[in-house]
């Protein structure tokens, strides 16, 4: 095998280990299951491009792609549309939505913070990164991460308190 059939089959078999989890938390940013493949498709197509080059997790560099390309289809005014024509995702099953039914109300009010509230809360408690890793992630300091955290981790304390109320 060559260079480029290694890092393609490399490839391959990563993505079909870790896409029904980079799914779950692409729709715990968008909210939206259809949204969350179409974001996860854009970021595999952008890390397969940077594959051979990347070192260290590649979780962590396909997470910091899913953030950015998440923010990038927000400051966009229209929406891409793309048509996957890929054979790894032809075959693959559809990947449900994270099972939200047994904390519904508090990813319900999750959903309701502003962006970057939303994805502090889901870095930081859903994928369990520290304050650092998730200030390189989102590309911003260390206390803005607290201070983000701090205002979502208020704002769910009130609105969470209103719903057993």
């Amino acid at each position: 095998m060559g260079d480029t059939e290694d890092r393609d089959a490399d490839f391959t078999a990563y993505v079909r280990a870790r896409q029904r989890h980079f799914v779950r938390f692409a729709f715990l940013l968008t909210g939206d299951p259809h949204s969350a493949e179409d974001l996860v498709q854009s970021a595999f197509a952008r890390v397969y491009r940077k594959w051979s080059s990347i070192t260290g997790s590649p979780d962590a560099y396909v997470r910091t792609v899913i953030v950015n390309e998440h923010r990038s289809w927000w400051r966009r005014t229209w929406r891409h549309r793309e048509v996957t024509s890929s054979e790894l995702v032809a075959h693959q099953e559809p990947v449900a939505p994270p099972d939200l039914h047994a904390d519904g109300d508090l990813w319900a009010q999750i959903a309701t913070l502003p962006r970057q509230q939303r994805a502090v809360i889901v870095l930081r408690y859903y994928e369990d990164l520290t304050e650092a890793q998730t200030a390189a992630v989102l590309g911003c300091s260390v206390g803005t991460i607290k201070s983000h955290s701090s205002r979502a981790l208020a704002t769910l304390r009130v609105q969470m308190l209103e719903v057993t109320a």
